[in-house]
């Protein structure tokens, strides 16, 4: 759904880049970016600029409020068939960092004050499609209060070959162990030259929104991420933004549109700088109109640029978290749990107003109400 921005609010924004005045008289026609828009943006000098226009938008739907969640991540194994060539999470059978938690570790991962627990794993060689349910089981046996948010569009597909089920009787076997939501990872960038450069075995972008556009159809809300600040260019950013908004148009299943900044790990590539992802996640909040939340996901961006997005058209930084594997295993240089209090104080001091939400996005205390026991 397009919102209206206030006419004054647009207008009133100083802008030093003439290649942005375009993107501007098309949000006061309420007409959408296309790609020689959204690659103005992401190649603009006038971060800024950008980063206000995108506010404003933001703003238009939400207000001055951002939203967070109580949440637990739980990767059960890193063991997987797969070989990415950006990941240093995954392991192979006889590597010493492999592992697989045990049912007491998985159970016990999910203690203490959360609403979400979000489960993303490898795709294990041996395990069948049963095991992955037991996760979801061993999670709401232990803690049947809270949602569970599982599995990429790419372990799904997983699970259909391996058990020999469609999608959708996957889903619906998700959804009756305890899944209610699906993240939106492992869509890396929709660009087949990428693809065959980085992870060639891996789904392509046909079967990933094939995955997404099912779970919508059955009900089940997804995320949807892209990583970026790779090889992929800046034409191929837009277009993966372009092709989730069409798939959105059709279904309105996305909750949410996650940017994933590139975490180099071992490899000698230099890191995404805070401008690009101001200049990223500003560009997902222009062009992806129809998608209600943009993420600023402080694992990957860090909690310095993650507060500053928030200026820029964020209105979620994620959870608290927990322990998280897969962007440490490549270095992510964040911490691996935030505190409640900690993740208000970063909203408060981005001039936003903190509000909890679930793993559906629906609100779970009223910013009034939070503002009066602030």
């Amino acid at each position: 759904m397009q919102v209206s921005p206030d006419v004054d609010d647009l207008e009133r924004i100083r802008l030093r880049d003439p290649a942005l005045e375009p993107v501007r008289r098309k949000l006061l026609r309420r007409s959408r970016l296309d790609l020689a828009d959204g690659a103005a943006c992401l190649a603009t000098s006038d971060v800024y600029g950008l980063a206000a226009l995108a506010h404003a938008m933001k703003r238009a739907r939400h207000g001055d409020v951002v939203s967070y969640v109580l949440n637990r991540q739980i990767n059960p194994t890193n063991l997987c068939w797969l070989s990415c060539g950006f990941c240093d999470f995954a392991a192979k059978p006889g590597d010493p960092h492999a592992y697989e938690l045990s049912e007491a570790e998985i159970a016990g991962a999910v203690a203490g004050e959360i609403r979400e627990v979000h489960v993303v794993g490898g795709l294990h060689p041996r395990w069948p499609f049963e095991r992955y349910l037991d996760v979801v089981r061993i999670v709401k046996r232990a803690r049947p209060d809270v949602q569970v948010k599982a599995y990429t569009a790419v372990e799904i597909d997983w699970f259909a070959r391996k058990a020999h089920l469609s999608l959708d009787e996957v889903l619906l076997a998700l959804a009756e162990a305890g899944v209610e939501t699906l993240p939106g990872g492992g869509a890396e960038v929709f660009s087949e030259r990428v693809r065959k450069l980085l992870f060639p075995h891996k789904i392509g972008a046909d079967r990933w929104l094939e995955v997404h556009r099912t779970a919508h159809a059955l009900g089940m809300p997804t995320g949807a991420t892209l990583l970026y600040g790779h090889v992929e260019t800046a034409a191929e950013r837009v277009a993966h933004m372009l092709r989730l908004r069409e798939a959105q148009d059709e279904t309105g299943g996305f909750r949410a549109f996650i940017p994933l900044a590139y975490q180099p790990g071992r490899r000698a590539d230099p890191p995404t700088t805070a401008l690009d992802d101001l200049r990223t996640i500003a560009t997902a909040r222009l062009v992806l109109d129809n998608v209600p939340h943009v993420k600023a996901y402080w694992i990957m961006l860090g909690l310095a640029s993650a507060t500053a997005a928030l200026g820029a058209g964020a209105s979620d930084v994620d959870g608290t978290v927990g322990r998280e594997r897969i962007a440490h295993a490549a270095g992510a240089g964040t911490p691996e749990q935030l505190t409640r209090r900690f993740l208000e104080g970063l909203v408060r001091e981005a001039g936003a107003v903190p509000r909890e939400r679930d793993a559906l996005y629906r609100a779970v205390q009223e910013p009034a109400a939070l503002e009066a026991v602030a």
